[in-house]
């Protein structure tokens, strides 16, 4: 049985319930841009992603790169005019993640946001050394490429072995696969758990302290095995 050491957490749609935003954003973004409005499920389906890349998924029409940019102009205008107060943590999360901290997780994010739009809100919530590192899309490789979780693994001086990912979308989980790390798949958030399920999640959760629930019982479970091992 692993022994995390190490709990690597997505943002939107795993921490935060931002994907009504985001998909709110991505709407109004189209409409600026003169371009038709994709379905929500077709943009909760590139939540995760860098944002370029989830830009040129959803219209690969736009082409060239000044109108890739040009709508990621409109899109982050939108976003944060939303985000003014930033989006609230789900149920359970703050209290899980304090829990976590006592019991002496290293905790990271892993986040398709930009810097600036992570840092805004780490900011605002007063959560600047909150976390051991955080990494985002925009100065790593984006998901699902396990560049940012090997960033991560590096800095937490842990092995692949010794790590978590929690998320709410198929790129978090095949980022995880790819980086040889056992996940945790999220089913509140962008994508369903029938979705996530094909990327063999060691653990599917619809409310996030299940999270809290196992990992202790997973402790548990280790700490009888050592006591009959000495018995």
């Amino acid at each position: 049985m692993p022994d995390y050491k190490l709990l690597i957490f997505d943002w939107d749609g795993t921490l935060v319930d931002s994907i009504a935003r985001i998909v709110t954003a991505m709407h109004q973004a189209a409409d600026l841009c003169g371009v038709p409005r994709r379905s929500d499920e077709a943009v909760k389906g590139i939540i995760g992603l860098a944002l370029p890349q989830a830009i040129t998924t959803l219209y690969p029409e736009l082409g060239e790169a000044a109108h890739v940019e040009r709508f990621h102009g409109h899109y982050s205008a939108c976003y944060v005019a939303m985000d003014q107060t930033p989006s609230g943590f789900f149920p359970g999360v703050e209290q899980s993640l304090a829990r976590f901290r006592e019991q002496g997780y290293q905790l990271a994010v892993a986040t398709g946001k930009s810097r600036r739009g992570l840092q805004r809100i780490l900011d605002t919530l007063g959560w600047q050394d909150y976390f051991d590192i955080t990494r985002c899309a925009d100065e790593t490789a984006s998901k699902p490429d396990p560049l940012m979780l090997q960033e991560i693994l590096q800095h937490c001086g842990v092995t692949a072995e010794q790590a978590l990912m929690v998320g709410d979308s198929s790129f978090d989980l095949l980022m995880a696969q790819r980086a040889g790390m056992d996940s945790v798949a999220v089913g509140y958030g962008a994508q369903t758990l029938e979705a996530l399920s094909l990327y063999q999640p060691k653990l599917s959760i619809d409310h996030f302290m299940q999270l809290s629930t196992w990992l202790s019982s997973r402790v548990a479970e280790t700490r009888t095995e050592e006591i009959e091992h000495v018995g």
